[in-house]
């Protein structure tokens, strides 16, 4: 079988606007499960509601595009019914962290086998380009015409209180990491979840004086920080600059996973 495989090529070219990262983050998945041998028969994507969540029609092995916010219910349903099955999650911001919140932090409390990539564009991009919890301070979307005032929610920071096995946190840019962090947290037993930050130029850049894929790609790769050197600037005292954020393996643990509580 080769990678080429993994792809329903009767839905392609997709339907993602130009520009879109969250095709680069379906291709760095679909490497991740190849590189393992997965075969697709043994494979689930489960998807909510949202310009991500498209992503798992593109794949030839099954896919649930279930309701907004409830990909991870669906998702654990799967894993427990179907406990060999290799079962991956496909989510935003917007379905995993607004509607869909609470299902993620018990998902990861319950430390379910599953793994969930959520592709992170700070905005409800498919729907109207509303804010989502994780639109940043200041920025204009068609709720918030005068500027995000709410703090945004940290993901990672939250599926690690919450008890997920694997957190790491890379970006479209990071083709290579990223492809990595998924193979890994596919390996890891456990609630991995990955967060991508990924562009969207049609509806965050466009009101948001970044109209342009390179710009997002500037401003990745200028603010984001390894961990391993936010851990040494943190330890000389040295705090986060404003506008940048850690990128790398947030937490890996070897707690035990929900399937093998239930079978025991």
């Amino acid at each position: 079988m080769t990678l080429e495989d993994w792809y329903r090529q009767d839905r392609l070219p997709h339907i993602y606007c130009a520009g879109c990262g969250n095709g680069t983050i379906l291709n760095c998945t679909l490497r991740a499960v190849d590189k393992l041998g997965y075969k697709i028969e043994e494979t689930t994507f489960v998807s909510g509601i949202g310009c991500s969540s498209r992503a798992g029609g593109y794949t030839s092995a099954d896919s649930l595009h279930t309701t907004h916010g409830r990909a991870i219910a669906f998702a654990t349903g799967v894993k427990l019914v179907k406990p060999k099955q290799h079962v991956i999650v496909f989510t935003g911001d917007g379905d995993c962290s607004a509607i869909g919140g609470n299902h993620f932090i018990h998902a990861c409390r319950r430390n379910i086998d599953i793994t969930v990539i959520c592709m992170n564009n700070n905005i409800y991009g498919m729907t109207g380009g509303q804010g989502s919890p994780c639109t940043p301070c200041g920025a204009i979307t068609t709720t918030t015409p005068y500027g995000m005032k709410e703090q945004p929610f940290d993901l990672c920071n939250l599926a690690i209180a919450a008890g997920a096995n694997y957190v790491a946190r890379w970006t479209s840019f990071h083709v290579k990491e990223l492809t990595e962090a998924i193979v890994k947290g596919l390996d890891v037993p456990g609630f991995s979840f990955i967060e991508v930050a990924t562009q969207c130029p049609t509806s965050f850049g466009s009101k948001n004086k970044m109209k342009q894929v390179t710009q997002f790609i500037d401003m990745f790769k200028n603010s984001a920080v390894l961990k391993v050197k936010a851990d040494r600037d943190a330890a000389a005292g040295k705090p986060l600059e404003k506008g940048k954020f850690v990128v790398g393996e947030l937490m890996l643990r070897n707690n035990p996973t929900l399937g093998t509580e239930v079978k025991q």
